[in-house]
């Protein structure tokens, strides 16, 4: 399922770039409606179900799956960040907007030295402007002792009860 996911949020993105608009969803679920087989469109159905528009990484469309199926709410996708006036300050990957935090996939392009001083920077504004910025790596989203230790630092962070949530 995480793979169909994946895949079509990839689709949905390109797009909605070249339409220039948030069309890509719509598109896939015309597509699905029209196809003649029926094999495979329950799960493909479930799955264009968990498709988002303003996914740009395969990792953000992961980690946003591992938080769904373990039982968070769901995050909103490359959102706008705000001051508490409203005022823009950043786009956060996966954001739960009434908790002010944030979770930041850091791939490969985060390590280098530039673009680590600016990640820095924009944590720092966003901390000053009261939202919480949580790293995921990776790792992070893999079955194991980590992704549950991910798993309840973030419930922690946004006051979920984890026995509630599906941790494993």
């Amino acid at each position: 399922m995480t793979d169909l996911v994946v895949a079509g949020d990839a689709v949905v993105a390109q797009l909605d770039a070249r339409f220039s608009k948030p069309v890509g969803r719509t598109i896939l679920e015309r597509t699905l409606k029209g196809r003649v087989r029926p094999r495979g469109a329950v799960v493909l159905r479930q799955a264009l179900a968990l498709v988002r528009h303003r996914v740009r990484s395969p990792m953000e469309s992961r980690a946003r799956l591992m938080f769904v199926f373990a039982g968070f709410p769901e995050p909103e996708v490359n959102a706008p960040l705000t001051d508490l006036q409203g005022g823009w300050l950043a786009e956060g990957d996966l954001v739960w907007r009434a908790q002010r935090v944030v979770g930041e996939y850091q791939g490969r392009d985060h390590a280098d030295p530039a673009q680590a001083s600016i990640d820095s920077f924009r944590r720092q504004l966003l901390e000053d402007n009261m939202w919480r910025v949580k790293d995921l790596w990776s790792e992070d989203t893999r079955h194991g002792a980590r992704r549950r230790t991910t798993l309840l630092s973030f419930a922690n962070a946004l006051e979920l009860d984890p026995a509630s949530l599906i941790l494993d």
